[in-house]
């Protein structure tokens, strides 16, 4: 059973697209960065604190976990904590090129006889992956093939467990926005619960005319990332 640690009904709708059965079972940690922590790896840390904390109370399934963030300037965007905050971080992204990073994180329990020297393949897997969960698969301790030019991917195993971290960049290039128009959309409540303050699917994607790499890392999700992740686990 493929669990997504998460409530984004972006994340589940973006699955359900791509005919990926799952369940849902939403993890509470803290997303704060750390001091002196890089976009990346704040991003792969948390998608993987979220992916163990469900795994700890379903040891028996494989947890998906993934957090998005928004960079500009060096400086991460989170989820904004206000209207205030949200046109805070709005007028820091109008007329500039940003990046969203998200990091995805399998964890699932160690089957016996693999680990590290086990094959690289990506081809393979079962439609739909609903029964991905199958005596003989894996979340390999290995490093991984580079599934995209904008992902980094890796692999550990530890305990009883094993763990899968990646994460996908994309560039977006965002319109200069007036203060009408921050104003009137932070009123909409769109930006509050997204990473950057803006919905690239909604009603902000007027003011995107340009995007390098993955739509869907963008919404929340890199769906191609963690499929190809998915079919190396279960092939």
């Amino acid at each position: 059973m493929l669990v997504l640690a998460s409530a984004s009904p972006r994340r589940q709708e973006l699955l359900r697209n791509a005919s990926i059965s799952f369940t849902v079972q939403p993890a509470d940690v803290d997303e704060t960065p750390l001091a002196g922590e890089s976009p990346r790896a704040c991003a792969e840390r948390l998608a993987r604190e979220k992916a163990l904390a469900v795994w700890q109370t379903r040891p028996q399934d494989l947890v998906l976990g993934a957090d998005t963030i928004v960079v500009v300037n060096e400086t991460i965007l989170g989820k904004p904590t206000s209207s205030d905050d949200a046109a805070r971080m709005l007028r820091l992204l109008s007329g500039r090129e940003h990046e969203v990073i998200t990091g995805v994180c399998l964890v699932g329990p160690e089957v016996r006889g693999q680990g590290s020297g086990a094959s690289n393949n990506v081809s393979g897997g079962a439609p739909g992956l609903a029964g991905f969960a199958r005596p003989g698969s894996s979340l390999a301790g290995r490093e991984a093939k580079q599934p995209s030019q904008n992902a980094a991917t890796h692999g550990l195993a530890t305990g009883n467990r094993q763990l899968a971290t990646a994460s996908e960049s994309t560039l977006v290039t965002m319109s200069e926005l007036s203060e009408d128009e921050i104003r009137t959309y932070v009123a909409t409540g769109e930006p509050m619960d997204k990473a950057g303050a803006y919905a690239i699917q909604g009603m902000a994607s007027r003011w995107i005319p340009r995007i390098e790499g993955d739509y869907s890392n963008v919404v929340g999700l890199p769906v191609a990332l963690v499929y190809r992740m998915l079919r190396r686990e279960t092939a």
